[in-house]
């Protein structure tokens, strides 16, 4: 029988470990293209927090993002450095910074919103709604007027014990300023949950986890919303934009759709469940995604505005 040099075996060993290599790029970042950064891949931050969430960035860049079992705010600075912000949070879900750099936080222990300042003073700005306990602020947008929309949901949590009395019904909630009372903008929702809004103001999105959709408003001058279209067949927890328009979901990893809803791209994540992201850095170029214990970091094409 005729024998095959050996260096052809090798050959063929080259071409198989190369063919993996690139199978395995593939799966991990598909379409977006123009989005990710040439030759980019997703890079692992941490993996020692127990749930990870709510990251929001702030004028210089950092990032801030909750632990939410530990009770922790960690700070993820512009340079790539990891510190603790803040303990004892109330239980901090998702958050945005105000217009005056104040951390507003949806205080999940016992259903609040919090406003903390950079210099960790807390302030509750809503306790409750006409005497009732929220079910549980669970994300927020603040709008470029100050105005603030956000979800509130019920997951039931072991460490807030007895049953006390609540609002009926889980809606979407809309606040005038960080002293009005919110107001229901949407009650037909099954659980919302992430919500974002354009950099005008002029649109929200929100997302129902429930029925695995995510909805476009247009923003009326009296803070209401108008115009509900179904933007896509795909619920999410947190979610962002970047300057394109693209809206990026989470889940399943990060699926991202284009301005008029068409998945453009999808980022396998190697955890459980993506809870959430934001566009992180000097120049807002680098997306920051909260991943159950862990966070990663992907260099982008594009920038983030929200």
């Amino acid at each position: 029988m005729h024998k095959r040099p050996s260096s052809f075996f090798k050959y063929l060993l080259m071409i198989a470990i190369l063919a993996l290599s690139l199978s395995d790029s593939g799966a991990q970042i598909t379409g977006a293209e123009g989005l990710v950064a040439p030759g980019a891949s997703l890079r692992l931050v941490s993996d020692s927090f127990k749930f990870t969430e709510g990251p929001t960035v702030d004028q210089q860049g950092n990032v801030f993002f909750t632990d939410q079992p530990n009770d922790k705010i960690w700070k993820y600075s512009a340079d790539g450095k990891l510190s603790v912000f803040m303990e004892k949070t109330g239980r901090s879900n998702g958050m945005h910074f105000d217009r005056k750099g104040n951390l507003l936080s949806c205080a999940d222990e016992r259903n609040e919103v919090w406003s903390i300042s950079p210099d960790k003073k807390v302030t509750v700005i809503l306790k409750d709604l006409s005497g009732l306990r929220l079910n549980g602020p669970n994300d927020l947008w603040v709008q470029p007027n100050g105005s603030i929309y956000f979800t509130d949901p019920l997951y039931r949590r072991a460490y807030w014990g007895g049953e006390v009395s609540r609002v009926k019904g889980e809606k979407v909630y809309y606040m005038a300023d960080q002293k009005s009372q919110p107001v229901v903008v949407d009650d037909t929702i099954k659980k919302p949950n992430g919500i974002v809004g354009t950099p005008d103001g002029k649109l929200l999105y929100v997302a129902d986890i429930g029925a695995g959709k995510t909805y476009r408003y247009t923003v009326n001058k009296d803070g209401s919303l108008s115009n509900r279209t179904l933007f896509a067949n795909l619920g999410s927890d947190g979610m962002t934009l970047d300057e394109k328009g693209n809206v990026y979901l989470t889940g399943n990893g990060v699926t991202i759709f284009d301005k008029e809803g068409k998945q453009v791209g999808h980022i396998k994540v190697p955890a459980n469940w993506t809870a959430n992201l934001c566009f992180a850095g000097k120049a807002r170029k680098t997306l920051f995604i909260t991943a159950s214990e862990s966070v990663f970091v992907l260099d982008m094409n594009v920038k983030g505005v929200e």
